[in-house]
């Protein structure tokens, strides 16, 4: 640039009006508070720091084919066609579910199969009541269910939807239009500004280009990409000019391996439906083993067939909780209002129950953890050089067009409030020669004529590069220069994105103003909200794609720890030379891990969930997909794509960590409401199993088959009102402790049991004119009363965390329970299923011993929860002892088999180079010889 003469300008008083300037409306030059107002109220701005370049081949394995393509002549309509033939259409590959397959799955599983048992029994019987009722059951939990899987959507089918459809190739030796799917490895690609790139692709000529890779990395802000550098599927130019030589296509693209990591993550089943897979197959086997009992005291005694399959239907549809998925179902569904209107959208159901038992947030920075807003910090400023001097020249080497302006000039922009005598002055200068940043000089520089008619070169860019650009010309005084690089040393270290300022007089000398700090500042309510997490047994790990200092640095400041790395050891080939053992305790001791990519989120998520630990993961673009659907629960943040909000579970509407804690109360909450019903219903289960399995064992004698049925259903109606219940939130992840849970069932069945069996041989005793019916009602509903009040009152012992006494139920579920007893007592008095009345005197004394049973459930229910050692009986923890040898050693079997198998696929690649290198030198020859 030519030397201009001019003086040194200080920021001017004089009240000199504002330059107009007759540009067109996309590009002038806006008044400074307009454009202060115009940024302010872009929301759809997202002024982030740029995340490191994603452009190693060696992270991106692709298709290899380096294809040294003449960009001139491109390929020929008959190699596009080989080739094509050989790697496939350039689309990602979905695979159509079967979706009456997938509906009728939901009629596989225990408890379906013994309520599919009960049905058949109900036809050979000629029950049809019981059969409807069954088969209502049935297709209401499947319905449910199938819903509940494909509401989301496919996350494929979003994947598609952020590819290009068009394609400019060049082909023999011409430009032409073809469709995306077209492309092959090898092309020649032509790209400007506006087109979505339709394959991965090195940049093959000499011109900057300004990416927007947010469908890829979820990061906005647009990347420089220079000759040699990948430009990645679903990209989309925003400035700039280039030929691409097309490297991978379809499948093996970027977006292709992620959509492949997506369909490994889905076909896991949820945490959930293990869980009452396990406890389903429990009850069956429960069942059977009844059976078995009834069975050969039946054929003992030479029953008919019809009675044998009478007491068969009956314990069959006592045996397993016939309503256990709609009434959790119904709990889960209410907490999902709930959570709609706090801003959480519940995609699925079964994720409430994950939440409530995280252990461990994988959480990304921008938007969650931070601001999303690039924002200046208390700048640096050379001895003598006023803050708004410095303001000054910085703005006036950044663009003031609102179109095309990127985010540090954003920041600068809108820092001008702060800086009044800077912002006052700004528009009295004229730019007059504008060089946007260079890659090569890394330095914004600016050519601007003040008010007095004085020129200067105003420079803004990496400290190191201004320094140096001020070195070339002339002395920097010691003093200038050491403050200056020590300042920049201490904000690199810090993780701040730092810019050093300069100028130049046209004829006179640089003066080095100083250094202004950018970063993405913490949430207001991060640092608050994560000690709440800790409190409550909330491990977070960030995971970042920004350099390791900026992580660190915002890691300290939110107090999560300073043990943050680079994804090094994260590596698909299952982390360099560290043994299995290792790498786990490495992810496990981590706070944090920066410069990370899909698969590192995604292998961080695996390696702690192969530790024992419920994961969540937050993310907002394609490339979290895959560890969102991997996660137990995936959560997808304000502002995330479509293809995230597929693959997640629950999608927030409102910005920040505190939603996500919130959300994680609430559910502890649900799983409160449910863990209470679930020991409830087995308990009922467990006691009607073991009464009728004895009574018939015993007595040939079994209680009317309607009233079963009843019973059966009856049981769950009053308890659907669970899901409204006062329940406190644990200080702790919450989990199944399945052992525990099936001790205290069986304990509490077994009491039920007794108390029923105490009231059936009391209204025997002593012939029909004494105990407690005392010939003034009929046996059956008698016995149907008192299971129906010991079996109601249940609920309120298991939903309390002490005494029965000491939580009080919300009134929905007092009513409701109200409401079913006095149900049962009519039915009782009138004789509705048997006939004939039954005495009040009998009723009062019936609800009298069930009070007792209640009291004695209470307390065993109270002394078996906060025992330890019941606990320790339970997991058999007297006889075992962590193996953590045996632990150490399948780590590291797990590892050495991800590594062969990465070996093994870069083997498979290099084999195809190989194929593709005697290909072209089967060409050559066959050149040669026409020649």
């Amino acid at each position: 640039m030519d030397t201009i003469e001019a003086k040194t300008v200080l920021i001017s008083s004089e009240k000199i009006s504002p330059l107009t300037y007759p540009d067109c409306d996309d590009d002038r030059e806006q008044d400074i508070d307009d454009l202060i107002d115009e940024l302010e109220s872009q929301d759809g701005l997202h002024d982030n720091p740029s995340r490191k370049s994603m452009d190693s081949g060696s992270r991106i394995p692709g298709m290899e084919a380096q294809f040294d393509t003449d960009i001139t002549t491109g390929l020929t309509s008959v190699e596009a066609a080989q080739r094509r033939k050989k790697y496939g259409p350039n689309q990602l590959k979905e695979e159509k579910e079967n979706m009456l397959k997938k509906f009728l799955s939901f009629f596989v599983g225990p408890v379906q199969f013994v309520m599919e048992g009960a049905a058949i029994l109900a036809i050979g019987l000629r029950d049809w009541v019981d059969f409807g009722v069954i088969c209502a059951l049935l297709l209401l939990n499947a319905t449910v269910g199938f819903i509940q899987e494909y509401q989301a959507g496919s996350i494929v089918e979003e994947l598609k939807k952020s590819l290009a459809l068009k394609a400019i190739v060049v082909r023999d030796g011409r430009v032409t239009d073809i469709d995306a799917t077209e492309v092959v490895p090898g092309d020649v690609l032509k790209i400007d500004e506006g087109t979505i790139v339709p394959a991965d692709g090195r940049v093959k000529t000499n011109h900057l280009l300004q990416i927007d890779q947010s469908s890829v990395t979820g990061e906005s802000l647009a990347v420089n990409k220079c000759k040699g550098e990948v430009c990645y599927a679903s990209s989309v130019v925003k400035r700039g000019h280039a030929y691409l030589v097309v490297t991978a296509t379809g499948d093996y693209t970027f977006m292709g391996k992620t959509a492949a990591l997506v369909k490994s993550a889905s076909s896991n089943s949820g945490h959930f439906t293990e869980v009452l897979n396990r406890i389903g197959a429990t009850l069956l086997v429960l069942v059977v083993l009844t059976l078995i009992v009834v069975w050969v005291s039946s054929f003992y005694r030479s029953n008919e067939t019809v009675t044998i399959l009478e007491f068969t239907l009956a314990i069959t549809m006592i045996g397993v909780p016939v309503g256990l998925p709609a009434v959790v179902t119904t709990t889960m569904a209410v907490g999902a209002a709930y959570l709609a209107k706090r801003q959480a959208i519940v995609q699925r159901l079964s994720a409430i129950e994950s939440l409530a038992g995280v252990e461990v947030l994988c959480s990304d920075k921008t938007g969650t953890l931070t601001k999303n807003k690039l924002t200046l910090s208390d700048p640096y400023t050379v001895a003598g050089v006023d803050p708004n001097d410095l303001m000054l020249t910085a703005c006036l080497a950044a663009s003031r067009k609102l179109k095309g302006m990127d985010a540090i000039d954003k920041a600068f922009i809108k820092a001008l409030p702060n800086y009044p005598r800077a912002k006052e002055a700004l528009s009295h200068y004229k730019i007059q020669q504008f060089h946007p940043f260079d890659p090569v000089s890394k330095k914004v520089t600016a050519v601007v004529l003040s008010p007095e008619g004085q020129e200067i070169i105003c420079v803004k860019g990496a400290p190191l590069w201004v320094l140096k650009t001020v070195s070339e010309e002339q002395q920097i005084p010691e003093s200038v220069e050491k403050g200056y690089s020590d300042k920049m040393d201490e904000f690199a270290q810090r993780g701040f994105r730092s810019l050093g300022v300069a100028r130049k007089p046209a004829g006179g000398e640089w003066e080095i103003l100083g250094i202004v700090p950018c970063s993405d500042p913490p949430r207001d309510d991060t640092a608050a909200t994560i000690n709440e997490a800790k409190t409550l047994g909330l491990s977070i790990k960030m995971l970042t794609g920004d350099a390791v200092p900026i992580a660190r640095e915002t890691s300290r400041e939110l107090g999560l720890g300073t043990n943050v790395y680079n994804s090094d050891k994260l590596g698909l080939g299952g982390g360099g030379d560290l043994t299995g053992s290792e790498l786990y305790n490495y992810v496990e001791a981590a706070d944090g891990f920066a410069e990370v990519w899909p698969q590192h989120k995604y292998n961080v998520v695996d390696i702690l969930q192969q530790r024992g630990y419920l994961v969540a993961m937050t993310g907002d673009g394609v490339n979290d997909a895959p560890s969102l659907k991997k996660a137990d629960t995936g959560i997808a943040v304000e502002g995330a794509s479509d293809a995230a909000r597929s693959a997640a579970d629950i999608v927030f509407l409102a910005p920040g960590l505190s939603a996500i804690i919130d959300a994680l109360k609430t559910s502890r909450q649900i799983f409160h409401r449910m863990h209470a019903y679930v020991i409830y219903r087995i308990a009922l289960s467990l006691h009607l199993e073991i009464f009728l399995g004895l009574w018939i064992a015993i007595m040939n004698e079994s209680l009317n088959l309607q009233l079963v049925v009843f019973i059966a259903i009856f049981a769950d109606i009053a308890t659907l009102a669970i899901a409204y219940d006062n329940a406190p939130y644990s200080k702790t992840p919450v989990k199944w402790n399945l052992p525990k849970l099936w001790g205290l069932s069986v304990i509490l069945g077994i009491v039920l049991a007794v108390g029923t069996w105490i009231a059936l041989t009391t209204m025997m005793n002593a012939g029909e004119h004494a105990g407690i019916v005392q010939n003034y009602g009929k046996r059956d509903e008698v016995l149907f009363l008192e299971i129906s009040l010991t079996e109601n009152w249940l609920i309120f012992i298991t939903r309390a965390n002490g005494p029965f006494w000491s939580s009080l139920p919300s009134w929905q579920l007092a009513a409701a329970i109200f409401v079913v007893d006095l149900v049962a007592s009519f039915f009782c008095y009138f004789g509705w299923f048997v006939g004939g009345q039954t005495s009040i005197v009998a009723i009062v004394r019936i609800w009298v011993f069930s009070l007792g049973v209640f009291c004695v459930m209470g307390g065993v229910y109270f002394l078996l929860q906060r025992s330890q050692t019941f606990d320790d009986i339970m997991h058999f923890n007297f006889l075992q002892k962590r193996d953590s040898v045996s632990q150490r050693v399948l780590d590291d079997l797990v590892v050495a088999l991800q590594r062969r198998s990465e070996q093994h696929e870069q083997s498979s690649r290099t084999a195809e180079r190989e194929d593709i290198g005697l290909w072209k030198m089967d060409k050559l020859r066959k050149e040669r010889a026409q020649c």
